[in-house]
């Protein structure tokens, strides 16, 4: 298995940026030995919680993707907007989201996202040990999210059915229901 870099960058430039990516035109030598360019979506890692209450039940949110002209459902996730405190990030965006705080967290791991054109890395947690916040976040002005409960076991067959269809909300969906003796209720 090859593990050495087989592409050579000759430059690299800016050719967009906004508050959330920046969009870079690398000029490269390919695998192959041809020149050509490449074309990169740099994005500041990012978060997915998976939420479990005492019952079983995971916390989901609902929202239309601009992106892709539909209503999805998905874990909380959100960006870190370069802050290095993933951790921090997670437990803002779920308040924020849904109106929860955690007294657990739990590291998943973490997947690439698109990873032929964006260096978008999530880092999935689990949160337990809820509770309702004392205060909720203020959402973005791009979000609209409806919250709702669903047994977990009930998300999982979401994802499996194609009604859950986020990479990483599907992910760490799979990664929790992997778990030696699965989620103990």
């Amino acid at each position: 298995m090859r593990r050495d870099n087989p592409w050579i960058t000759r430059s690299s430039r800016l050719a967009y940026e906004n508050k959330w990516i920046r969009v870079r035109e690398d000029e490269v030598v390919r695998p192959d030995g041809t020149p050509g360019i490449y074309g990169v979506v740099e994005v500041p890692p990012s978060i997915g919680v998976v939420a479990l209450d005492e019952e079983g039940c995971v916390v989901l949110v609902g929202q239309w993707r601009y992106t892709l002209g539909r209503y999805m459902v998905e874990i909380p996730r959100g960006g870190s907007e370069g802050n290095p405190d993933l951790l921090g990030v997670a437990k803002r965006e779920l308040r924020e989201e849904t109106g929860v705080e955690a007294d657990v967290w739990e590291p998943l791991g973490t997947v690439d996202v698109n990873s032929g054109i964006t260096t978008d890395v999530q880092h999935l947690f689990l949160a337990t040990g809820l509770r309702r916040a004392k205060e909720a976040g203020h959402l973005d002005a791009e979000e609209q999210i409806d919250v709702f409960w669903t047994p977990f076991e009930k998300a999982v067959e979401m994802a499996m059915k194609g009604e859950i269809t986020e990479v990483c909300s599907v992910a760490a969906l799979l990664k929790v229901a992997s778990r030696a003796g699965g989620v103990k209720k």
